[in-house]
């Protein structure tokens, strides 16, 4: 699946999700206003914060595809991250705040609900609603990790496409937030007591909170700088060190720069032998290899590097524990070499502030 497939699928589902929550919404207000329950308001306030989410999620997407310019050579695709981040500490405020809010009130105040049946059946047509909608996540989630050739689970926690992760534990959470509200009004009507109405609420804005800082973890880590997954790390060390002119590789660095696009820069221990033609010819190697093997690569850049004494047979420097548009590959000249001798009145070249300990 090429990347504009990818992203076109990822605007698909996040358009779907926001019409479901906003018409889930729309309902679950009247409900609420009509039976006075803590739960369907609480709820009604979920879905609001979810169509908001889809919107700012939905900007993601879109500025974050921006091509790159002058200003931005490696492209937008971090500002995705930033609009992701901003939804999810929407959710937390917004949707968290007032249900938990709202739910204390209720268990304080005994306020009485009144007609059940109508939440009941808003309740029963948002389950279905919400199901459709994450029957889709679902199906593109299965397609994207068979891609990648790892499991959904493990595609969900290590994604950059964070717009594809909040829809799907959003989705989740709305549903578990329906069961919920479900039992906590058939308590309160079972049992006359409007306590276990308030206690729904309250559960529904602690599951927000909890899909909130997930959301919130995951797009710092994004923000910041997050490497490649570590097997994705080690299988781009193997197409590099398999290149004919390649003594070893000694250091390699990853980072997702967006939801479809990965930098990769390593130095790169030639053999003695190899020619400056030789070089340029690994380069452009390496970045077909790369690039036809894993599309969302668009950055490769190679630092040729002398062999340090004791070195022979090393593998691969380890500088991320856990690793994740210029296309040519670029080959950066090497620094001066630090084993060599300082001229006289020159002090001997720093050898950790080279990276070379």
């Amino acid at each position: 699946m090429a990347e504009g497939e990818v992203r076109a699928e990822s605007v698909g589902t996040v358009v779907v999700a926001g019409a479901a929550n906003l018409a889930i919404a729309v309902a679950k207000l009247i409900a609420g206003v009509v039976s006075g329950s803590a739960a369907m308001l609480s709820e009604a306030a979920h879905s609001v914060a979810d169509t908001t989410t889809e919107v700012l999620l939905y900007l993601a997407l879109r500025r974050g595809a921006r091509p790159a310019d002058v200003r931005h050579p490696f492209g937008y695709g971090k500002e995705s991250y930033v609009w992701a981040f901003l939804a999810a500490l929407f959710t937390f405020v917004a949707g968290a705040g007032f249900a938990i809010t709202h739910g204390v009130t209720t268990i304080l105040v005994h306020q009485h609900s009144g007609n059940y049946l109508i939440s009941y059946v808003v309740l029963a047509v948002s389950f279905v609603i919400e199901s459709v909608s994450l029957a889709r996540v679902v199906h593109q989630v299965r397609g994207e990790s068979r891609r990648w050739r790892t499991s959904p689970r493990r595609f969900l926690r290590l994604t950059a496409d964070t717009t594809v992760k909040a829809v799907f534990l959003e989705d989740s959470a709305a549903l578990i937030g329906l069961l919920i509200a479900g039992v906590g009004l058939g308590l309160s009507e079972w049992t006359g007591d409007e306590l276990w109405d308030g206690l729904a609420s309250i559960l529904i804005g602690l599951l927000l909170l909890v899909v909130a800082t997930v959301l919130a973890r995951s797009n710092i880590s994004l923000l910041v700088g997050r490497a490649v997954p570590e097997r994705l790390h080690h299988e781009i060390e193997r197409e590099l060190a398999g290149l004919p002119t390649v003594d070893r590789i000694d250091t390699l660095l990853t980072m997702q720069l967006g939801p479809d696009d990965i930098l990769v820069a390593a130095k790169v221990d030639f053999r003695d032998e190899a020619t400056g033609a030789d070089i340029e010819t690994a380069a452009d190697e390496a970045e077909r290899r790369l690039t036809d093997r894993y599309p969302e690569i668009g950055y490769v850049f190679l630092d040729p590097t002398r062999s340090l004494p004791g070195t022979a047979g090393r593998r691969a420097r380890r500088t991320q524990k856990l690793p994740g548009p210029v296309t040519d590959a670029r080959i950066i000249p090497d620094r001066p070499d630090p084993t060599a001798a300082a001229r006289p009145g020159q002090e001997p070249p720093d050898l950790e502030a080279d990276g070379r300990s």
